[in-house]
């Protein structure tokens, strides 16, 4: 019979180091979002299995956290044992040497359990530089009962024209009732997210295959066009302050009819206990436009350990545990098997899963169909869907945010957006010493 996970673990917290740890305390960064709330609720349990370790928590709104992070491993600051980041950071930070190898993992973590996607996503050159606590595409989220009023159908592959019909004939701001919600506030892994996959739909790409940006391009203009019409007329108000807790909040409340927004967002819309409309939420595909390719974005919160960390066996430890089959069997138990961590691993999607999650389905083909190496319906010269896979876009796409943001505010036009974006990022990629 095999040990089991806690076994493992604790083996694993007794042999890291040769000796128990002294009291050592693990200080982590997370995202102020409902997983990782959950997950800083729940590792009670780790700290009574594993009493030399102290967890210590620093939870941030999403924008502010990576700030603090990319500053602290860029200084080699050494704040903080464990690292809430993306697949972004964690292909450069791995790539530099900042982050800390995942290998020697327990047998019973069961890597290969993992998705394929979502490990390559994670690591260089065939290394692994964080753990996966879940990982998301984008998706379509809908009110049933307002379409069924309204006569409407939504189709399962639908367009960004269709969403901006349906949006419109579901608006009725005397009510608060908006017809559409997409992210606004500024920020590369905030409203660039979301944009960046409508473009792509419509055919844009970030650069050309010699690096130029391309905001003056037609798929840029017809896109970004389409955002902040559409917006202005269906959007709630203040959407340029609207994020993904802002937008989930909204949706919950009864005031969005469509939301389009990362699929990880489906077990807190069907929580009758947070969710007002909970019995009345439909799911379908991110919507195209003129292709399919780059439409649904790829992501993954994963835990990763800086190499400046001065605890990282006991932050070893504690990855792993929260990365874990057994972490996600702990949900299942205390909060309902369709709020475990979704999108990491093949065993999640058992037939009990995908009875109790509605959205499951939707969201494990879009998962699939995510491919960062293929996001434009033109040649890229870079990876990444939602995001491109350099160094320099982090500064890149907030400023873009920036200038996209002001356009959704009026305090600019569509035009001087695009404009103020190319110049700004050809500069940027010279500067920089493009192309390489």
């Amino acid at each position: 019979m095999k040990p089991s996970v806690k076994a493992l673990l604790v083996t694993t917290c007794m042999t890291l180091s040769g000796v128990t740890f002294a009291a050592q305390t693990v200080t982590i960064a997370t995202v102020n979002n409902s997983d990782m709330i959950r997950m800083q609720k729940l590792s009670k349990t780790f700290e009574s299995e594993h009493p030399d370790i102290k967890l210590n928590w620093v939870v941030l709104e999403e924008n502010v956290l990576r700030q603090r992070l990319t500053t602290d491993i860029a200084t080699q600051g050494g704040q903080f044992d464990v690292l809430t980041i993306g697949m972004y950071e964690a292909a450069l930070w791995g790539a530099k040497g900042w982050l800390e190898p995942m290998k020697d993992l327990p047998a019973n973590y069961d890597l290969e359990d993992v998705f394929p996607s979502v490990r390559d996503g994670l690591s260089v050159k065939g290394a692994l530089y964080a753990l996966p606590f879940y990982a998301e595409s984008s998706i379509t989220y809908y009110r049933t009962d307002l379409f069924k009023d309204a006569g409407l159908t939504m189709p399962e592959h639908p367009t960004w024209t269709q969403i901006g019909e349906f949006a419109a004939k579901l608006t009725d701001k005397s009510k608060e009732q908006y017809g559409l919600c997409l992210r606004g506030k500024a920020g590369w892994g905030e409203n660039m997210a979301l944009i960046t996959t409508l473009a792509n739909g419509y055919g844009a790409r970030w650069f050309d295959e010699k690096w130029q940006p391309e905001f003056n391009g037609p798929e840029w203009k017809d896109a970004l066009n389409f955002y902040v019409d559409n917006m202005k007329k269906s959007g709630p108000p203040g959407a340029s302050s609207n994020g993904f807790n802002e937008n989930l909040a909204l949706f919950n409340s009864g005031k969005c009819a469509i939301w389009v927004d990362a699929s990880v967002a489906g077990s807190f819309v069907t929580d009758k206990t947070q969710s007002k409309v909970a019995d009345h939420v439909g799911f379908t595909f991110a919507p195209h436009e003129k292709t399919e390719k780059g439409a649904s974005w790829l992501y993954s919160w994963s835990l990763g350990i800086p190499t400046s960390s001065k605890a990282k066996d006991a932050a070893k430890v504690f990855t792993t545990w929260a990365t874990s089959k057994e972490y996600s069997q702990l949900v299942a138990k205390t909060d309902g098997i369709a709020n475990v961590p979704p999108g990491t691993r093949t065993s999640t999607y058992s037939d009990e899963y995908m009875k109790a999650a509605p959205f499951a389905k939707v969201t494990l083909e879009s998962l699939k169909v995510a491919d960062p190496k293929d996001p434009s319906a033109k040649p890229v010269p870079y990876v990444g869907i939602q995001l491109v896979t350099i160094p320099e876009f982090q500064a890149i796409g907030t400023q873009v945010g920036k200038f996209f943001s002001s356009a959704l505010t009026g305090g600019s036009t569509v035009e001087k957006a695009l404009a103020d974006s190319q110049t700004f990022t050809e500069r940027e990629m010279k500067r920089a010493g493009y192309p390489k």
